[in-house]
């Protein structure tokens, strides 16, 4: 069955990642990229959907029906912002995106990227932020809902968004991911596997490193 996924996030390192491993599978059949600013990919595939406001699609709902998957992978750093702050682009943002698709789309497949250490109840306040939108997410009425958690990744090539800091860690994956290999894995492996989740599902609602990989490879 081809896949019709939205995705958010496409200007950012890992959004952007996830599109192009998802133009890159041939039952990928189109991709609409949901952002405030274009991405500067152009793809026979691709449909981009600039919107001002994420907390408000109603001008757009009727152009966000007949997907098959969510990939949401847009996401603020937490560096100098307070928590309720972060939160109101983490939590409430997300939420309420997946709540107008849960409402005009509920037989789609949602997946949120939080990240590796993401936990409702530590004392990091990024990871306790994502722990909660996570349970929130989880229990909205989509057919299928996944917390995916990578660490640190290596871009995809072609990639454009990719941080100097990120783009020599990048380098050094394949030699961490040897020595902690619950820690890292490959932008790709991401893709693939919130690819293969919308097509036939996780064994779990929350996917750590490991399962990430797992899922990639099957």
């Amino acid at each position: 069955m081809s896949q019709r996924i939205i995705l958010t996030g496409a200007t950012g390192m890992v959004g952007e990642g996830v599109l192009l491993t998802c133009l890159a599978q041939p039952d990928v059949e189109a991709v609409l990229s949901i952002s405030r600013r274009p991405s500067g990919h152009t793809h026979p595939k691709l449909r981009e959907l600039l919107v001002p406001d994420f907390f408000d699609l109603s001008a757009v709902e009727s152009q966000l029906e007949g997907y098959t998957a969510c990939f949401f992978c847009a996401g603020v750093s937490s560096v100098g912002m307070n928590e309720l702050d972060y939160a109101r682009v983490t939590h409430d943002l997300t939420l309420s995106f997946a709540n107008t698709l849960a409402r005009i789309a509920p037989i789609l497949t949602f997946v949120y990227v939080s990240g590796d250490g993401t936990d409702a109840y530590s004392n990091q306040m990024w990871a306790r932020v994502k722990g909660y939108t996570e349970k929130d997410l989880l229990k909205l009425p989509f057919q299928a809902a996944y917390m995916f958690r990578p660490g640190l990744m290596s871009p995809v090539e072609g990639q454009e968004n990719v941080g100097a800091w990120y783009a020599i860690v990048g380098k050094l994956v394949p030699a961490l991911r040897r020595i902690f290999p619950k820690h890292a894995c490959t932008l790709r492996e991401v893709g693939l596997a919130m690819l293969h989740a919308a097509r036939r599902g996780a064994p779990k609602p929350v996917l750590e490193v490991l399962d990430i990989v797992r899922l990639a490879a099957g």
